[in-house]
């Protein structure tokens, strides 16, 4: 399985403390209509850290079933307790997840020797479920060294790609030379994909893409189609956006953005993420409104 194209690290809606799951479905629809490539549930994006495990599937189940095949589910799997994982990557496989998602540990902060242990254990649990690494040093504290990522792929069977978010484009050079072709390198750093495409990797897992879908994948299909000039075009359009939505901690400012573009009513995060401070929402919705977007009347 080869995965190409513009995926997005959906948000997750909550109403009253709960997930919404109509606000859900109705984002799901935008982002297939709009031509998004394929779906994320239970990312970073999704605030999987802050779900309960229920809820964590739930989410999983609704957008397996709200998407129904018109394009492919990576499903958040992944837990700094490898047992876990196993049973979440068990259960996103039965519910009918295309690939799942896998975190590095974090927090317990393993060795490169660990890290190859704990994906080993894994790639033993995904039978017939193709596995997608993600490496976000800045969340978990240890970063996947190039060796160790092509040491996974090329000894383990389910592992087809990473999901890479260091926003270092020599890891990333690296990890592509040393994988070779057929492997699935993903951007996890919005402000990169372009230089990521253009050093062989496969696409993206978006945050802004939740904002943005059609931009996103059309940056990614223009490049695939030989139009640089094209995805450059699309890159610098989307830059305000990127640079809007990490205005502080992912998912604070997308939530924030598509709440103000009545996208969802309640944008809502759980703690201990706190809503924008003042000056950063006025930032943004200068941003949002000089990129062309209109802001719903309050």
């Amino acid at each position: 399985m080869l995965l190409q194209g513009a995926f997005t690290a959906l948000i997750t809606p909550f109403r009253n403390g709960k997930v919404d799951e109509e606000a859900f479905r109705r984002h799901i629809e935008t982002q297939i209509r709009e031509g998004i490539d394929g779906l994320v549930p239970c990312g970073t994006t999704g605030e999987s850290a802050t779900l309960s495990h229920e809820e964590h599937r739930e989410v999983i189940r609704i957008c397996i079933d709200q998407t129904k095949g018109r394009v492919p589910v990576i499903a958040g799997a992944g837990s700094n307790n490898t047992s876990e994982a196993e049973e979440l990557i068990r259960f996103a496989r039965d519910a009918g997840a295309d690939a799942v998602l896998l975190i590095t540990p974090y927090y317990n902060k393993p060795s490169q020797e660990g890290l190859y242990a704990h994906f080993k254990a894994l790639d033993a649990a995904a039978v017939s479920i193709p596995a997608v690494v993600y490496n976000v040093p800045g969340r978990t504290g240890v970063n996947i060294a190039p060796e160790t990522m092509a040491r996974i792929y090329k000894n383990l069977t389910h592992v087809i790609g990473v999901k890479e978010a260091t926003g270092n484009l020599v890891q990333v050079s690296d990890i592509i030379e040393q994988c070779g072709e057929g492997f699935s390198l993903l951007s996890g750093d919005d402000f990169t994909v372009l230089p990521t495409l253009a050093l062989g990797g496969k696409g993206v897992i978006s945050v802004i893409a939740n904002i943005a879908p059609r931009a996103v994948h059309e940056m990614c299909a223009a490049w695939f189609a030989g139009d640089a000039a094209e995805a450059s075009r699309l890159h610098y359009r989307l830059a305000p956006l990127c640079r809007a939505c990490f205005l502080e901690t992912n998912p604070v400012p997308v939530k924030t953005a598509l709440g103000l573009l009545g996208q969802i009513e309640d944008y809502s995060t759980r703690l201990p993420l706190a809503p924008l401070v003042p000056a950063n929402e006025a930032r943004l919705k200068d941003i949002l409104r000089a990129s062309g977007y209109k802001l719903r009347s309050t």
